[in-house]
Parts: structure tokens; sequence; C-alpha cells
């Protein structure tokens, strides 16, 4: 999610509840543990690991083995985890504190204080290489709760002979009602949410009834509460959980959701790649079945780490590799294209440009495509979004329990991802390429795909029925 972008898209299309970003506050305090940085340690192998390709209940969630063996996959050597005697050889040190890890990348992130401490570790016979992602800014922003309502006003509310209320629109384009009819509204699907926090999930009456599988944060240092936290993800959630008739019903009210903070709102860095590898890590050992990510990087506070238009090829950022992987783990990554379209940037962000994933642009309810949506083609030819959905504007519920409109690919995205579950649902036995293959297929612009529009409007009643054949 790219700050300036945010500030962009508030500027041009005047969207106050993403200028508060789901934070009260203005003060500023020093950084948590004064002036560090963080290294990316790339390792050279897994020798010795006492873990085994044959005993995977070790390290993966009985959900997780049998999301493989439902796709055929087999586990190999990047599900094992990384040497352990790697990484006490790295603690052994006093001066570089081991904070985040990628078994698939086998990669570690490490703290210090100190930057030649930190490339002292290329000593190590088992470390490849050494690669700063983070330095400490001197100050950051305090953040606090925001006040939330327990009651819709009543003109957020419609007679009850609309059902899905406000958001009957946007599920319409996408023909998800006709799927919710057919009785597939994501139940026992899992549902992972990346983002930068959820804003009072725990305390939004309407909101209480969303089944939740778990939480966790990967951000460095963690938050005293991911609740506590950006209001993006719980407007992102939203739009797939809510199960209001009447009001508001999401695209999957019947998916369990596992909520995971993976985004400093604070600062702008390659290090939150790192946090995103691990997050899809863990979800992936959850046992989810689809992933929602309304995040995107190509601009960083050290503009000397900026990624380069020649970068999106799908593999040559840790981001984009690690999302590339997911399909071949029997997972769905459903990701915003990008809000760059009319800044300087224009492409979509990384990791959209990975490979095997669903890449989701913005268009208006009249089917046009939103001028901030970012563009394709890829680098090496691919064309990008894959698809497009409401997204200017989509109708959300706020951190402060209200329904507004916001406008974004971070809320296109999650529009798609719900339906995904519901369409695995009906569609239990294929794939994650095949129901990616089905969904792209769907699409109203199909016969003529651009890097503007990409496949265009999926119809999931559509690919049901192509999938049942």
């Amino acid at each position: 999610m790219n700050k300036q972008l945010i500030l962009l898209i508030i500027t041009l299309l005047s969207c106050p509840a993403l200028a508060v970003a789901g934070v009260n506050s203005t003060e500023m305090i020093s950084y948590p543990g004064g002036k560090c940085y963080m290294f990316r340690v790339t390792l050279k192998d897994k020798k010795h690991s006492r873990y085994s390709l044959n005993a995977p209940s070790e390290y993966l969630s009985q959900r997780a083995i049998e999301r493989r063996k439902r796709q055929h996959i087999a586990i190999d050597s990047t599900d094992l985890p990384i040497n352990e005697t790697y990484m006490e050889a790295i603690q052994a040190s006093k001066d570089v504190r081991i904070v985040g890890k990628s078994k698939w990348n086998n990669t570690l992130l490490v703290r210090c204080s100190n930057v030649g401490k930190a490339f002292n570790l290329l000593k190590l016979p088992f470390v490849k290489s050494v690669f700063k992602v983070f330095s400490s800014p001197d100050s950051i922003s305090g953040s606090a709760r925001v006040n939330f309502k327990k009651e819709f006003n009543r003109w957020d509310t419609l007679s009850e002979d609309n059902r899905y209320g406000v958001a009957k629109d946007q599920i319409a384009q996408l023909n998800g009602i006709r799927m919710h009819a057919a009785g597939y509204r994501g139940k026992g699907k899992m549902i992972a949410v990346l983002d930068a926090g959820f804003m009072n999930v725990d305390r939004i009456p309407c909101l209480q009834s969303v089944r939740i599988a778990g939480q966790n944060d990967f951000v460095v240092p963690k938050a005293k509460s991911i609740f506590s936290e950006m209001e993006h993800g719980t407007m992102v959630l939203s739009s797939m959980a809510t199960d209001l008739p009447g009001v508001f019903i999401g695209t999957a009210p019947d998916a369990s959701y596992l909520l995971i903070r993976c985004e400093d709102r604070q600062t702008e860095s390659v290090a939150e790649e790192d946090y995103w590898a691990e997050a899809v890590e863990y979800a992936d050992s959850m046992g989810v079945d689809v992933i929602n990510s309304s995040l995107g990087y190509h601009d960083f506070d050290d503009k000397s780490t900026n990624h380069r238009y020649a970068d999106m090829d799908g593999e040559s950022t840790l981001i984009s590799h690690t999302a590339s992987m997911l399909a071949g783990k029997g997972i769905v990554l459903v990701n915003s294209a990008g809000n760059d379209g009319m800044g300087t940037w224009k492409k979509i962000n990384f990791p959209a440009d990975a490979k095997r994933i669903i890449t989701v642009g913005s268009v208006t309810p009249m089917g046009v495509n939103a001028a901030f949506c970012g563009v394709g083609p890829t680098q090496d030819g691919r064309i990008k979004p894959d698809v497009m959905a409401y997204g200017s504007p989509t109708s959300v519920i706020s951190g402060r329990g209200t329904i507004v409109d916001e406008m974004g690919t971070s809320f296109s995205a999650p529009l798609v991802a719900g339906l995904v579950a519901c369409l695995w649902q009906a569609l239990p036995n294929k794939s994650a390429s095949e129901l990616i293959d089905l969904i792209i297929a769907s699409g109203n612009n199909v016969a003529t795909p651009n890097n503007i529009y990409g496949y265009g409007v999926p119809d999931f009643w559509k690919a049901y029925n192509a999938g049942r054949k």
C-alpha cells in the first residue's frame, strides 16, 4: 500500500476516510528501541535439518496438508523450516537479533543497531548474502483507537426488499448474488486478509458475526493490538465478511477469516516485503484457501531500493517471487493492482506482477475503468490487471462502524476474493490454477484483453457453469 499513492487519491478523488488512516493521534514519539537497521540474510541451503518431507505435520496444519492432497501437490524443500542450527549460530551474536524469516525464500530478517555487525554475518559459511532493507526514522506518530458507532444511521439502511442493502450493485456486477442464491457463500473456506490493521473489528457490532479463525502480526515491532491499527483492513474485511440483511452483505459471509497485519503504516521499506512473505507462509501453514492482499510496493523511503519497471517479471522481487509460488501451494492470491494510474509510475505495483494470481483493477458502476488504476503489461509481456471490479467507489464499513464509499483497487480485490471462496465451495475439486483460469475466462473482455481493462469484469456464475462441465 504505497503511502504517496494514498495521498494522491485523497487529493484527486476526495477520500476523507483514507486521510485519517485509522489513527486518531498526531503526537510524535521516538522510534521504539531507538535507531536500528534491518537486513535480509539469505542462506545457502537447508542441509542437516531435523525436519523431514515425510513428516509434514511438524510444520504444516492438517488443513494445509489436506489442501495439498486435494490438489495433488507434493510437499517439497521450500516447505521445510529454516535450519535451526543456522539460526542459533546467528542468534549467538549479541549484535543482531532475528525478527522474521521466510522458509520459501530461505531468508532471515535481522535487526541491529550497527550496520557493520550485520555484514559480519557474511563470514558464516552458510550465509549467501546480506541486504539492508530498513533504516529507522528518528520519530513516528502515535496511534490510538478511534470511536465507533454502535448503530447505523437510518440513511445507511435500505428497505428489507433489498437483502443486500448498499452492497447490492457491487456484488451483482460480478453475478455473485446468483452464487449466493445457489447456496455458495464461502462456507468451509478460509480467507487470509493481509493488511495494515483492523481498527475496531473486535468491537463494531455488525462485524461480531464474522468467523475469525485467527490473527497474527509480522510487522517489526508488533502492534499492541491489530484492532487498534489502521482501519484499511476493516474496510477490506467488511466487503467480504459482513452479513447484515437489508443493510450490507459481503461477497463471502460464510467464510472464515485469518487476519494478518504485515504493512507498517509508519514507514515504507523493502522490509515490508519480508513481512508479507512471512505472512503468506503463515497463512499457508494454517491451511487458507484464498489470500486477499490489498497491498503493493515500488517506491520506498530509501530511494536507492526503489523497484524498477525492469523488475516487473513476477520473479525479480522477493514479494512477487513469493506470490508466484502460491498457486503451486494450492492457494489463490487475489491482489490489488495499485492506484498509480494517475501518478508518475502508472503501472501496477508489486506483487501484482506475480504469475498465477488474480490481479484486480477498479471500475466505476458503469463498468468504465477508474483513472487511478495501475496498468500493465508486466516486463515479460503478460496482461495485467487480470480482472476488474467495483472500486470507484466501493461500499465498505469503516473503522468507525459507518458505511462509506471508498475509492481504490484495495476495495476491488476483496470483492473478487470473497467470490473466489464461493466458487471454490461450489467446485471443491478444482485446483487453484484451474480456478484462476475459470475466473479469468469468464471476464467480459476475454475476447480482446488489454493492459487497462484486463480480461474484464468476471461473471462468477458463468465460471461456475464452465467448471461443472
